[in-house]
C-alpha cells in the first residue's frame, strides 16, 4: 500500500490532483492511503512552497500544479 499525502489548502488544483491520484491508483489496482493535508504548518514542514504538493511514502515527489498523468503513474 502506498501512503500518499496531497498538501494544499483546498484549491481547484488540489482537488483535481486528489481525483487524478485516485483514478490512476484504481486503474492500476494499487491500494492507497490517501490523505489531504490543509494545515499550513504541516505543509511548511515538508518545505513545499507551491501547492499542491504530493508526498509518497514520506518523500516529496511533486510541488506546484497538477502533475501529469504519466508522472502519477510512475509513483505506482
Amino acid at each position: 500500500m502506498k501512503n500518499i499525502k496531497v498538501l494544499g489548502t483546498g484549491c481547484a488544483n488540489c482537488k483535481n490532483t486528489l481525483k487524478l491520484i485516485e483514478e490512476v491508483a484504481r486503474a492500476k489496482g494499487v491500494e492507497v492511503a490517501l490523505e489531504k493535508v490543509e494545515d499550513i504548518q504541516q505543509i511548511m514542514s515538508y518545505k513545499v512552497i507551491a501547492t499542491p504538493g504530493i508526498v509518497v511514502d514520506g518523500q516529496v515527489v511533486h510541488a506546484g500544479g497538477v502533475p501529469a498523468r504519466s508522472e502519477v503513474e510512475g509513483w505506482f
